[in-house]
């Protein structure tokens, strides 16, 4: 026989009544499926936030078990997508009827994908911070992509100053004298000829964008699109010919982080596959104690905001 059990929640509520926002669940542990470069799904690890609004000022509260069981059936049955977190969306909603009108997901996980290194015959891991966002809200869904892609950046004005050091030091050993050109070849190749470099750091472009419903997800595409922008990212598989085409290539790429989000700015504007994007490009300054930041959106009517309260932006997640 059924043991008949009391519930608490279909008990009459005499407490103070209203309406509330969100209602749900964070820090969900669930196994999901993402496609990698080749289009394959791929199970990755996530942490996950559920809510849907509570809109029956007379209920105790919502049903969070059903949210749960939900994502267990549906979270992984298909790799993510915009148009499989609408359905998921829908189903909270629809599992709340009479309670719920609007709802909200959030995957959080980290993704690993092989780049190639940049002259030698090799590859390694390399790790992007992603989340996932879906909200349905009186009909209208919005799906964004996050994410968090680390590069090199090399200070101009530092590059000018090392320069100057170098043209000094030049003048200062051959001034006056037959230059002797395999002497200076020779000269050039040791620490005196060389006697400044410039200060160039680990740096973080964060990037969020809104896709349409119908629009693929591809991370790998989205990484490739912000180091295309930047030209300089990190490398985890390195011999010395990628060394050294890393440092060629930071001193052909000199930027402030204006000029990084500039760049990622130009970019993405190009990119019609996106409806909205933010961008927040973190140079991790190696000269100061503190980072250099700049912020730019696309700038659409009723996009991502641009007012200078980042306090909420210092993580991509």
């Amino acid at each position: 026989m059924t043991k008949n059990m009391p519930d608490i929640a279909c008990q009459p509520y005499e407490n103070p009544q209203g309406k509330l926002n969100w209602v749900g669940m964070s820090g969900i542990e669930l196994p999901i499926l993402v496609e990698n470069e080749q289009r394959t799904p791929t199970q990755l690890s996530s942490q996950v936030q559920a809510y849907v609004s509570l809109d029956d000022p007379l209920s105790k509260g919502i049903h969070m078990s059903r949210l749960y069981v939900l994502l267990d059936q549906k979270g992984a049955e298909a790799p993510l997508s915009a148009q499989h977190v609408k359905g998921l969306l829908q189903a909270f909603i629809d599992s709340h009827e009479g309670l719920s009108n609007h709802a909200f997901v959030e995957f959080r996980f980290d993704y690993y994908e092989r780049r190639r290194s940049l002259k030698s015959d090799n590859s390694g891991w390399k790790h992007y911070p992603t989340t996932l966002r879906g909200e349905l809200k009186d009909g209208t869904f919005e799906c964004e992509v996050s994410i968090s892609v680390p590069y090199s950046s090399t200070c101009p004005c530092s590059a000018a100053l090392s320069r100057q050091l170098i043209q000094e030091a030049f003048e200062q050993k051959f001034s006056g004298d037959q230059v002797d050109y395999q002497e200076v070849l020779a000269w050039l190749g040791t620490p005196e000829g060389i006697c400044a470099t410039p200060h160039s750091q680990r740096s973080y472009a964060q990037v969020k964008v809104k896709i349409a419903e119908d629009a693929p997800l591809s991370i790998s595409a989205l990484i490739n699109q912000i180091e295309d922008a930047v030209q300089t990212p990190v490398q985890s598989t390195v011999k010395r010919e990628d060394e050294q085409e890393f440092a060629r290539l930071n001193a052909s790429n000199l930027m402030f982080c204006e000029d990084a989000a500039r760049r990622l700015q130009n970019k993405f504007s190009q990119q019609t596959e996106y409806l909205d994007f933010w961008i927040r490009v973190n140079h991790l300054e190696s000269l100061h104690p503190h980072d250099a930041v700049a912020i730019v959106t696309k700038g659409i009517p009723g996009g991502y905001d641009d007012e200078p309260n980042f306090m909420d932006r210092l993580s991509v997640n």
